[in-house]
This record gives C-alpha cells, sequence and structure tokens, in this order.
C-alpha cells in the first residue's frame, strides 16, 4: 500500500470519522428486495449454485430479487443448465460473518459457489492480514462442508466512485477497495478451484442505486451476465478435462 494511504489513514482520522458519521446519518438505507431464495429453473444438465455474501448479493438497490444478481445469473445459467440454487446473503455482512453464517448453515453439494464480499471489510477497517485469512478459511470451508467445484470470487465495486461518499473518505475507501481486490486476486490466482471476476462497473450514476452506494439494476444486470459467462466458461472446462480423463465416460456438469 502507497506510504500515502498510511499517512492519510493517521492524519486524515478525524475527518474520516467525521465524514463516516455523516454518511450513516443521512444515507437512505434501502431494504433486501423480496423474492425466492432459493429454487430450480431450466433444463438440460444438472447445476448446482450457492450465491453468498453481504448487501450486494443480496440484491440490495433492486425491487425484486429477479432484477438482482441471483435473478439476472440464474435466468442465464438456466438458459442451458437445470439449474438449483440458493442464495445466503445478509446486508452488513463481512468475511468474518459471511464465515460464521457458512458455518451455521446445513451440509450441501454446489457446483458452482459465487462469492460477494469486502466492502464491509472495507467500511469496517478490516486488516489486511485478517481479510486473506478470511478468505482462505471461506474456501476451505466451501470445499470441505459443500463440496464446491468452482469458487468465483467478484470483484469489490469501485467504491472510489460512489457518490453517497464524500471526498477525502471516497478517496481513502477507494484505495482500501483496490487493494482489497489485489490481494483477492492474488489470492484466488493460487487456487485451481478458485476465479476472480473483475466487473466493469460504468461510472454512470444510472448504474447505482438512490443510495449511491448499492448496484441498481442495470449493474445487477452486468454483473449476472458477466459471472453467468464465468461459470460457463468453468463448466465447459471441466466437461473437457472430464471427457479427457483416462477411462471416463460422457462428462456432466452436475
Amino acid at each position: 500500500m502507497p506510504m500515502i494511504y498510511h499517512l492519510a489513514a493517521v492524519a486524515l482520522a478525524p475527518v474520516f470519522f467525521i465524514q463516516g458519521k455523516y454518511v450513516r446519518r443521512v444515507t437512505r438505507v434501502l431494504p433486501e428486495p423480496d423474492g425466492e431464495r432459493a429454487g430450480t429453473a431450466g433444463g438440460g444438465s444438472r447445476l448446482s449454485v450457492l450465491i453468498a455474501g453481504d448487501s450486494a448479493a443480496a440484491g440490495v438497490g433492486a425491487g425484486h430479487q429477479r432484477e438482482a444478481l441471483s435473478g439476472h445469473l440464474v435466468a442465464a445459467l438456466s438458459a442451458r443448465h437445470a439449474v438449483s440454487w440458493k442464495l445466503l446473503a445478509q446486508s452488513g455482512d463481512t468475511s468474518a460473518q459471511l464465515l460464521a453464517r457458512l458455518r451455521a448453515e446445513p451440509e450441501g453439494r454446489y457446483d458452482v459457489v459465487v462469492l460477494s464480499v469486502g466492502v464491509n471489510d472495507v467500511t469496517s477497517l478490516t486488516r489486511s492480514t485478517r481479510w486473506t485469512g478470511n478468505l482462505e478459511a471461506i474456501v476451505r470451508l466451501l470445499r470441505e462442508r459443500y463440496g464446491a467445484g468452482t469458487i468465483v470470487f467478484s470483484s469489490l465495486p469501485p467504491m472510489h466512485l460512489f457518490p453517497a461518499l464524500p471526498n477525502p473518505l471516497r478517496w481513502w475507501l477507494g484505495l482500501r477497495a483496490r487493494r482489497f481486490n489485489a490481494l483477492m486476486a492474488a489470492f484466488a490466482g493460487g487456487q485451481a478451484d478458485c476465479v476472480f471476476l473483475p466487473i466493469p462497473f460504468p461510472p454512470a450514476t444510472d448504474f447505482m442505486a438512490e443510495d449511491g452506494f448499492h448496484p441498481g439494476p442495470q449493474a445487477y444486470a452486468l454483473w449476472g451476465r458477466h459471472v453467468a459467462e464465468a461459470v460457463g466458461a468453468g463448466v465447459s472446462a471441466r466437461m473437457r478435462a472430464r471427457a479427457g480423463a483416462p477411462g471416463s465416460g460422457p462428462a456432466s456438469p452436475g
């Protein structure tokens, strides 16, 4: 992390504290949208999907789950697969809280796990070492308890562009978000079953929800398409690997 980041954290701490209190006071708190959080859709080869994480995973900023990440992702995947899916997400969850939530869930089997986590770690000042350690623990749990085949880490959004945040707080949190993205990418890059997926959210404010902090429906649509493409590529790669394995029969991603 550049030295300017550490200097700013000390020199501007009182400003960040005041601005943080102001943002919490004036920013509208949006609810998690209505809609199913588990189900089945489509036809074809079977594919089980878990979507887990924070308020963005939960769809805050969308009017209904069908307009959120889960709705767009399931709609895209169900064009080629019989998708069984579950959404496990809670507004405000940090990586540590997501880990605890996953530990409390019944065991299951998922071909794909899509994770959205990190924004609350940025704002709650989770240390970099704790962040990386939590990612390692989450992946280990997903492998051992949920038999996860592919784990997709969605990148943190561009917090330096969030309209709800005043400067210099916006700038500083943006630095932290970029740092956490770099750590997540490095961790995922060292795992054969993990994918770090940068989401190209545009800077246009009409892609943001009315609170200036969460994705809006257009952003969720873009996000869902990108995740579906990454999942599709991963499923195809597993099918090719199984087909090429000695003694293997016809491959199925389910």
